[in-house]
């Protein structure tokens, strides 16, 4: 090595940071990017360089400024493509969630100093595994980077989240990047090391075995119902959605390419538009021309539509007098506004709603608005509408199929695909699949698309219940209830695909107990805390 290489290698930034910024490369790169791109393994190792690099680091002001180094490089490579849509946004973001992703090692740090670094290690899969499913349970969680998203496209390691969801690929990650830093800590001997590479092995192994188990499981029901569905991707830009094209060519534009799919020998039992397909409060009296026109065309169809709309009530029906509640400006009255879905069946049959409940925070809704209106200054909305209120049902569609047999089925609207408690109560109540409606768009060609998509995948493996995963500009898809994806069409092109969708009806352990693996790390994290509060620090 040259000179100017020794000098490099010994200036303090680059020993100070170095391995965080490692850590924070291979944490982001091992998320879904694009579908030819598989990294997902590079998760299992990830933290080690970082928890290499605060094993002896004593000052809590450079141990903070490597933590956030390493949280801020993760978050900016994962989520960069969020800027595409708003810059200021994107930015506010990526800075936001690098901070929040710091806590758990923030209390790492004070079990290391408290009870010592291998007593921590072994805590740290329990304290980041409940941070996460913790910190996904309030308005401000964007909970997109929890760290069992990154295996979501390694389809032969996830199969056990029908059993403990995605929280136990969490806990399975930071184990493994556990053992990894044990297996090559200098003061490890041999029969420890023995012990910690026969357990790697069967970390892997399990996983393995039992996606065998699952997948022979799934090819092996030949009698299982199927619904067909039709999933229309009208490749609108978002932009011009709420802006440039006018009501009247958008609904023409999804009319003709449906038409397409009835005019066929095989006509489908459901066809689905994508997340405010109908940019405009169709349902509002005002507007009865369009609804009388969509009313026309599904019973020439006798196909039942679900499609994305925005709704809206006058604020007194929905909140009381000293409620905050944001309105959209565009009514003559004041009226809560929400982002919706509806289900329209042929004949006079009532429309069945739902309205969407996780909001992007300040994209769709600034999150605690209810109690400070004031924040809804802080709004960074794409959609055409000043905030979204929060849905508080998570309603089951039903309708029939060609044959007449009634299904139930679960409408999860675009950012809602990431929470799993969620999904899970839908299949609870009782919905047969998964359908999601979304728009993507405003993302370009970025992967950020294929990232949500791959994140919809954990879903069905949890609750082993397929998906129709219609898009505005794609990515539009099936996935069966092992994940494996089918009947894709390009994205951003003009287009239809139609498949069979698998029906079930049993429920799966994680999703009869989705919240069992966080609560239990919750406790045990307790119980580590309460272990170093109460002893002397062991070296």
């Amino acid at each position: 090595m040259n000179a100017a290489g020794r000098e490099i290698m010994h200036h303090p930034f680059f020993r100070n940071f170095s391995l965080p910024l490692l850590s924070g490369l291979l944490l982001g790169i091992s998320f879904p990017t694009w579908p030819s791109v598989h990294l997902e393994p590079l998760a299992w190792i990830a933290l080690v360089p970082l928890l290499l690099s605060l094993e002896h680091e004593e000052r809590f002001g450079l141990y903070f400024r490597k933590v956030w180094a390493a949280m801020l490089l993760f978050c900016l490579v994962s989520l960069w493509w969020v800027c595409l849509a708003t810059f200021v946004g994107g930015v506010l973001t990526v800075f936001a969630q690098s901070l929040f992703s710091t806590l758990p090692l923030l209390l790492f740090y004070y079990l290391q100093k408290r009870a010592g670094y291998r007593f921590a290690l072994l805590a740290l899969p329990f304290v980041w595994t409940g941070w996460e499913w913790a910190y996904m349970q309030q308005d401000l969680s964007l909970g997109w980077l929890t760290l069992g998203n990154t295996q979501a496209n390694l389809l032969w390691m996830v199969q056990y989240a029908d059993l403990f969801g995605v929280w136990g690929i969490s806990f399975w990650v930071v184990t493994f990047n556990v053992c990894v830093l044990l297996l090559f800590r200098a003061n490890s001997t041999r029969p420890v090391r023995a012990s910690i590479i026969l357990l790697m092995a069967a970390m892997i192994a399990a996983p393995l075995i039992y996606a065998r188990y699952a997948f022979d499981e799934a090819d092996s029901q030949k009698d299982i119902s199927t619904v067909r569905v039709a999933l229309v991707q009208p490749d609108i830009d978002p932009h011009e959605k709420w802006g440039e094209i006018g009501w009247s060519q958008t609904l023409f534009r999804l009319y003709s390419q449906t038409g397409q799919v009835m005019d066929t020998a095989s006509r489908p039992d459901l066809v689905i538009w994508p997340e405010t397909a109908i940019p405009f409060y169709i349902l509002d009296p005002l507007n009865k021309p369009y609804m009388n026109s969509l009313r026309r065309m599904v019973e020439r169809w006798q196909t039942p539509l679900l499609t994305g709309v925005p709704d809206a009530e006058p604020l007194d029906t929905r909140y009381g007098s000293g409620d905050a509640a944001a309105a959209d400006d565009s009514q003559p009255e004041a009226y809560a506004t929400y982002n919706a879905s509806m289900l329209l069946l042929p004949g006079d049959e009532p429309v069945q709603i739902y309205r969407k409940m996780r909001l992007v925070p300040f994209g769709e809704r600034v999150p605690y608005s209810e109690y400070l209106p004031w924040l809804e200054k802080l709004s960074f909305s794409l959609s055409g509408i000043s905030s979204w209120q929060k849905g508080q049902k998570a309603t089951v569609m039903t309708f029939t199929t060609v044959q007449g047999r009634p299904v139930r089925m679960a409408n999860i609207i675009c950012y809602e695909s990431i929470f799993p408690g969620l999904v899970s109560r839908f299949v609870r109540n009782g919905a047969q699949f998964l359908t999601l409606v979304t728009n993507d768009g405003w993302y370009g060609t970025s992967y950020g698309p294929w990232q949500h998509a791959a994140i919809g995948r954990l879903r069905c493996i949890e609750n082993r219940r397929a998906m129709a995963r219609c898009a505005n500009t794609g990515v539009t898809l099936f996935y069966d209830d092992c994940g494996r994806s089918y009947g894709q069409i390009p994205w951003w092109q003009l287009s239809v695909t139609t498949a069979d969708v698998p029906l079930e009806t049993g429920l799966t352990f994680y999703t009869q107990h989705p919240d069992l693996v966080p609560y239990a790390c919750l406790g045990i994290s307790g119980m580590f805390l309460l272990v170093a509060v109460v002893r002397k620090r062991v070296v």
